[in-house]
């Protein structure tokens, strides 16, 4: 949606990390003239460290994963963990951080992954396949290396997570109009369809979601899709998310079950090539939201059971793919302009073991650890290259700047993104 774009750039000169979240393509090209080893995994494609929070496992156990597949493909396994390492001292810059401290971070978040890497070497595949991360072990193993303010950001954090769901979000985002449930406005962020189309066009549109879900619910496995066939649809709106996502279509899906009060929100995401594409070949999936939904299944421990995928044409003739989840299910996101240098360490160490167990699940485990060896020399490399990196993010940032500064670009600043 090209009148969306300005948002986007609205929000990525906030600072050089909301530029790094939205510079995702510009990063694949760079990482596609940098050496690799030739093995290759499932990549995510966008692995910086917002995208790794808490999610719910279909069983309710709270797990710390992977959350954004937009741009997933398999590809050169170091990519993701040098879209780690620098994000990492992004934000430890940002937070002030010392050359050192920010070093000693990116360190221990790339030995994490190296020795997570040597462990899955170890393993069958099915206990590869079975790994994950309880967050309640985490916490336990976690709370002894940090400060009494800290563990309670953490207990506060898990806490929030789980009262992030389909009720939580239904009290925040409807209304009751003339007797009916209606997802609020809050342009231009969210918009529901009664204000976004006039009668004919809302119609047709409407028409479009019930058959997309209809035939979403196909992708889903047999008792899921008996599940989703409880419920009803009964309002649609469009929202912009995130920061790199703005632009794309992006739709939530109000369906009711039992009654008025049993809620579930999908969101309905536009699924584009990935910006990995170019540089490490098409998807072998005939759409690019079965390309989404696959990279997801591969890489996660647990994933949304309502996670699925459909491609539509719209109601201005243009075919588009999407896929489909839940808009939340006890999402917690990090907060890493709150952490100090100890817990920014420890949550860039469990992201690079989280990282390791997904590349783990579809690349050569063994040929990977085997690459990586004993020695700290791939850490320090990539520490090196984190800084450097980050170096080039902040001239970009300030280039668009200059250019929003100068009228060469367009931007609007609306609310902050997550």
């Amino acid at each position: 949606m090209p009148e969306l774009v300005p948002i986007r750039y609205g929000r990525m000169i906030e600072s050089p990390f909301r530029f790094y979240r939205g510079a995702a393509a510009i990063m694949a090209s760079d990482l596609a003239t940098t050496p690799s080893s030739g093995i290759r995994a499932q990549l995510c494609g966008d692995a910086h460290l917002l995208n790794f929070r808490l999610l719910a496992s279909p069983e309710r156990h709270l797990l710390f994963d992977i959350n954004d597949f937009d741009e997933t493909l398999p590809g050169p396994w170091e990519w993701d963990v040098k879209r780690l390492s620098t994000s990492l001292v992004i934000a430890g810059r940002a937070n002030g951080f010392t050359d050192a401290e920010r070093a000693a971070i990116v360190l221990a978040t790339v030995r994490s992954y190296r020795e997570s890497m040597f462990r899955y070497a170890g393993l069958g595949n099915l206990a590869v396949w079975y790994a994950q991360a309880d967050m309640e072990k985490v916490q336990a193993l976690e709370a002894g290396q940090l400060a009494q303010g800290e563990r309670r950001r953490m207990s506060k954090a898990i806490a929030k997570a789980h009262s992030r769901d389909s009720l939580q979000v239904f009290d925040k985002l409807t209304e009751v109009v003339d007797g009916r449930r209606r997802i609020h406005a809050d342009p231009p962020l969210l918009v529901p369809i009664a204000d976004l189309l006039p009668g004919a066009q809302r119609d047709a549109l409407e028409a479009e979601f019930r058959e997309l879900l209809e035939r979403y619910g196909r992708t889903l496995p047999s008792d899921r899709r008996s599940l989703l066939g409880q419920f009803r649809m009964v309002d649609i709106a469009r929202k912009v998310v995130g920061v790199g996502s703005v632009g794309t279509r992006c739709w939530i899906i109000l369906l009711l079950g039992r009654d008025d009060e049993d809620p579930l929100f999908l969101q309905a995401k536009e699924a584009d090539r990935s910006v990995l594409a170019p540089y490490a070949g098409e998807s072998e999936y005939p759409t690019q939201g079965e390309r989404v939904v696959a990279g997801q299944r591969l890489m996660q421990a647990a994933s949304d059971i309502f996670l699925g995928w459909e491609r539509v044409h719209g109601i201005d003739g243009r075919q588009r793919d999407f896929y489909v989840r839940q808009l939340r299910d006890w999402k917690g996101v990090a907060m890493p302009e709150l952490m100090a240098p100890t817990s920014l360490r420890l949550f860039g160490e469990l992201c690079g073991a989280t990282l390791a167990r997904a590349h783990a699940r579809s690349g050569d485990r063994i040929a990977i650890a085997a690459y990586l060896g004993r020695s700290d020399a791939f850490d320090r490399a990539l520490a090196a290259f984190a800084e450097s990196y980050a170096d080039r993010n902040e001239r970009d940032h300030q280039a668009l700047v200059d250019a929003v500064r100068t009228a060469r670009v367009t931007a609007e600043r609306v609310d902050a993104a997550p």
